[in-house]
């Protein structure tokens, strides 16, 4: 144990982080904005929660490095949590550092335990510390890539946050995308005037946007690394597997929801497809939105949202769409990629999305916002207040919504 901890702590012995130098190798890196949300104040216990292969655990060691300027190395422990296969070995873990700060004298420490839902009931034994004092002087910073159990198990920490926040890790927005390429975006919070404001850069923003229908958000997948695909689906089995969930049967759910998108579907109609109950499709749904993978928008007219009428099914990504595709053998319609993008982009800003649909149809409808995403020419008159997207548009919109 003792041996690992030092590997997984090189600035102890003033070494260099392989996954610094490996970000510094990157084409394209940039230091994810979220790292500055997490609080450094005594006492505090973070939680990190975000999908796999997003970059949690390169934007903690990022962290790590900047607070080496003006922290004591041995003040900043680290440990990947998917070399604890239990409990126990959590437990053995901790003890292990704490009698290390106490040899050291240390007062404070910054203790960062990464992937920790690889451990079933993990917070057992920092629900038991945090209770007992052990951690009264320290920060804590908790990593999950689902909130299958972590934001279940968050709940069990009332009154024991501290300072702590909770921070969710989102791939890339195109205006980030856009950002981390060397094109900046203003914006005034006027959508029609912001997106005006980009006629000058139309050309740039719509090549980029191209290459973002490939790429997504994800790191890897930005850099070109020929593995990133092979990566995410090793992990995304690995989660479905934790999640007790059969892998055959969770391609073909997700091959119906690629095959029948973008038309609002009810889980009785995927279940038929499938086979099986519409209650075991809302359970692995449910699992999947856990995952990150997908969301839902409800049906909504004026203040009214129908919870019992068809459900639109959103992938949060378009290289976890890709991705999927491939996995599944699946294909999609273009219709759906562009309708995936606008909807994951104003569940991002909005975190509740809803459509509508009648005489017509309204793709998104979020805040005051209501959004059609025609790509071809609309077959139909819209009310006034309904926007158009268009192959034109589209970019421009993502570019200043989020």
């Amino acid at each position: 144990m003792r041996n690992l901890i030092g590997k997984h702590n090189p600035w102890w012995s003033g070494a260099r982080d392989i996954v610094i130098e490996k970000w510094e190798k990157s084409k394209i890196k940039w230091v994810p904005e979220w790292i500055k949300d997490i609080s450094l104040k005594p006492f505090s216990l973070n939680f990190v929660v975000g999908p796999r292969q997003i970059g949690k655990t390169t934007g903690l060691k990022l962290l790590i490095h900047k607070m080496l300027k003006n922290i004591e190395s041995e003040e900043i422990f680290y440990f990947n949590c998917d070399f604890t296969p239990d409990i126990h070995s959590l437990k053995k873990l901790i003890d292990t550092y704490l009698q290390f700060k106490r040899a050291k004298k240390l007062t404070t420490s910054y203790i960062f335990l990464d992937e920790i839902t690889s451990v079933p009931e993990w917070w057992r034994i920092i629900k038991g510390y945090i209770d007992l004092g052990l951690f009264g002087k320290d920060v804590l910073t908790i990593t999950g890539s689902s909130s299958l159990k972590l934001k279940g198990e968050t709940e069990l920490f009332p009154g024991r946050r501290g300072k702590g926040k909770t921070i969710l890790v989102k791939p890339l927005s195109f205006r980030q995308f856009l950002k981390v390429h060397g094109v900046k975006i203003e914006t005034t919070g006027n959508l029609e005037r912001d997106m005006e404001s980009l006629l000058g850069k139309v050309d740039k923003i719509t090549d980029f946007f191209h290459v973002y229908l490939a790429t997504g958000g994800f790191p890897l997948s930005i850099n070109q690394d020929p593995t990133a695909e092979e990566q995410f689906i090793a992990s995304f089995e690995g989660e479905i597997l934790k999640a007790r969930k059969n892998l055959q049967l969770t391609k073909e759910i997700i091959s119906s929801l690629l095959r029948k998108a973008p038309s609002p579907l009810s889980f009785s109609t995927i279940g038929r497809d499938v086979g099986v109950s519409y209650k075991t499709v809302q359970d692995y749904i449910e699992v999947l939105r856990n995952l990150f993978i997908v969301d839902t928008a409800f049906h909504k007219w004026k203040n009214k949202v129908t919870w019992r009428k068809e459900k639109k099914i959103f992938f949060l990504d378009q290289f976890i769409a890709n991705t999927l595709s491939m996995w599944c053998g699946e294909k999609y319609l273009e219709s759906a990629m562009y309708e995936w993008i606008v909807q994951s982009h104003l569940q991002r800003k909005f975190n509740s999305i809803y459509y509508f649909r009648n005489s017509f149809e309204i793709d998104c409808i979020a805040d005051n916002l209501k959004i059609e995403v025609k790509i071809g020419k609309p077959h139909r008159k819209y009310p006034k207040n309904v926007t158009i997207l268009d192959h034109e548009t589209l970019p421009l919109f993502l570019a200043v919504i989020t």
